[in-house]
């Protein structure tokens, strides 16, 4: 099994990327699977994104994030929604490239008006690229960061199960998770 972290802050060593990095740790070890998660980090290949030219590591971030069984995927919250560049990101794959995917949405906010964007703005994309989404995305505001672990953990018990159920199907030959 491959749990994967994918973060679409344009900011290397951003909060988005430790919150990412945790909610996948917690899934992780709500799932018994030991390895470390992999990360794609996006500030990394922005320069990249919209180039007509291909790039090599642009390449490899599409092909982990479409191979992986469960892939935490976070954003800041820009305009009430989740980065252009996560989004140009997400348009590169192919549509149905998510399907046999646990696809987690996370946002981090500043303004708890914006709770809802998890739900209403990321969780379509990532259902709309095949992906099974369990309930509740997780939406962090900033004032929630010093108390991370307690958030975090909270929503994992209530998402872990549903991965739980899902990943049940993986595929032995090749690691995916089968569709159900």
């Amino acid at each position: 099994m491959t749990i994967t972290a994918l973060v679409g802050n344009p900011r290397a060593g951003s909060r988005t990327h430790g919150v990412a990095l945790t909610a996948a740790e917690a899934v992780a070890a709500g799932l018994g699977h030991a390895a470390a998660p992999e990360v794609i980090d996006l500030s990394a290949l922005g320069p990249v994104l919209l180039s007509p030219e291909p790039s090599a590591g642009l390449e490899i971030a599409l092909e982990l994030a479409a191979a992986t069984d469960v892939l935490v995927v976070a954003s800041p919250t820009y305009k009430a929604t989740y980065t252009g560049l996560l989004k140009a990101f997400l348009d590169r794959l192919p549509g149905g490239a998510l399907r046999g995917t646990a696809a987690l949405p996370l946002l981090v906010m500043g303004d708890p008006r914006h709770a809802l964007a998890v739900e209403v703005h990321l969780r379509p994309v990532l259902v709309e690229l095949g992906a099974f989404v369990p309930t509740p995305g997780l939406a962090v505001l900033e004032s929630q960061l010093p108390d991370l672990e307690q958030v975090v953990g909270a929503w994992a018990d209530r998402v872990v199960p549903q991965v739980a159920t899902v990943t049940r199907g993986v595929v032995a030959t090749s690691g995916h998770l089968a569709a159900t």
